[in-house]
């Protein structure tokens, strides 16, 4: 008897994303319908201050019109995640650069900004590799952003963040300037269509080690992959095993492969935006500046806050959705 070819649902994969798709359109519809609602309660409470001459309504009508203002926003930001894994997990990879100390140490203030970002989201964050500075900080830290949308609203940290202030661990109390440079992932769990030669890696297992806890593997489980013709490398040492560790690693590298070869092909159509760069120490897209005044200056949207203290405890929105507004729209802020 001749066998039928496998209906949709009997693609579990396929199933899971489509129903994941269904569910996002729903508390699309669900948010929209709430703004309609609000959006009539504020008219109604626009023509009772009118009847009643009430002064009190102003100060009511002001602060339902500000909760109206700040959703709306929030929804249309939300309508610029159009991109094929703009809903997917995000797995970020901070990198301390030359400097030594001061340099680890400003990857590990962006490792907390990043983990409070998440926090205030509701999103959950997984350490995946984790390397000590030598004296104090983070050497280098990949970790995966668990949460809706979250691929889409931190691909605009990609790049290199520039710290400059008087350095703690400069005794003669000097500013200093240090970077960072942070890469970003989609985390993408099926199996993409890309080609890797046996041949063109080098894998190497180390012992775990850093701030994993209990649930980081204490032997030498944790695997470093590097792809040899384009000097990529990824590492993982979260999973319980080496062989998990590596189908882990793999993954991340084939994403990255992926995105490389995104990026190729847009370059060779039509050009691409200055933020999609080789990752270098002259290429900061953000600047973090503490003294001697404070001010953090994204250098491609021109979006800034003179609230440091604020952004370093995870209030990076009005740069991500004023990068977001910009590649839809090719405008700066201001």
């Amino acid at each position: 008897m001749e066998m039928s070819a496998p209906g949709f649902w009997d693609d579990p994969d396929r199933s899971n994303a489509k129903m994941k798709e269904l569910k996002n359109l729903k508390d699309v519809v669900e948010s929209c319908n709430a703004l309609s609602s609000q959006y009539e309660d504020i008219e109604t409470l626009i023509e009772m201050g009118y009847e009643t001459e009430d002064n009190e309504l102003v100060s009511e009508t002001r602060e339902e019109l500000d909760a109206f203002i700040a959703k709306f926003e929030e929804v249309r930001i939300g309508t610029l995640l159009s991109g094929e894994y703009d809903q997917n997990n995000a797995i970020l990879k901070l990198n301390a650069g030359a400097g030594g100390t001061e340099s680890c140490d400003w990857a590990g203030m962006l490792y907390r900004m990043y983990t409070r970002w998440a926090e205030k989201k509701g999103y959950s964050v997984e350490v995946l590799d984790y390397l000590d500075g030598e004296e104090a900080g983070i050497k280098s830290v990949t970790f995966q952003v668990n949460g809706e949308n979250a691929y889409g609203y931190l691909k605009s940290e990609k790049g290199v963040h520039r710290l400059v202030r008087i350095s703690p661990f400069n005794a003669q109390g000097k500013r200093q300037t240090s970077f960072v440079s942070l890469d970003v992932m989609p985390d993408i769990e099926e199996d993409l269509d890309v080609e890797i030669n046996d041949d063109d890696l080098r894998i190497d297992t180390y012992r775990s080690s850093g701030a994993g806890g209990q649930h980081i593997n204490k032997t030498s489980s944790a695997i470093r992959i590097t792809h040899l013709p384009t000097g990529i490398v990824v590492q993982c040492q979260n999973e319980r095993s080496q062989h998990m560790n590596k189908d882990k690693a793999m993954q991340m590298l084939k994403a990255r492969l992926y995105l490389l070869k995104q990026e190729e092909n847009a370059q060779k159509l039509s050009g691409i935006r200055g933020e999609v760069k080789e990752i270098g120490w002259g290429n900061q897209i953000r600047s973090y500046v503490m003294q001697p005044y404070t001010l953090v200056k994204d250098h491609r949207t021109g979006a800034e806050s003179g609230n440091v203290d604020a952004v370093m405890d995870g209030a990076l929105d009005p740069f991500i959705n004023a990068y977001l507004k910009w590649v839809n729209t090719g405008a700066q802020e201001g």
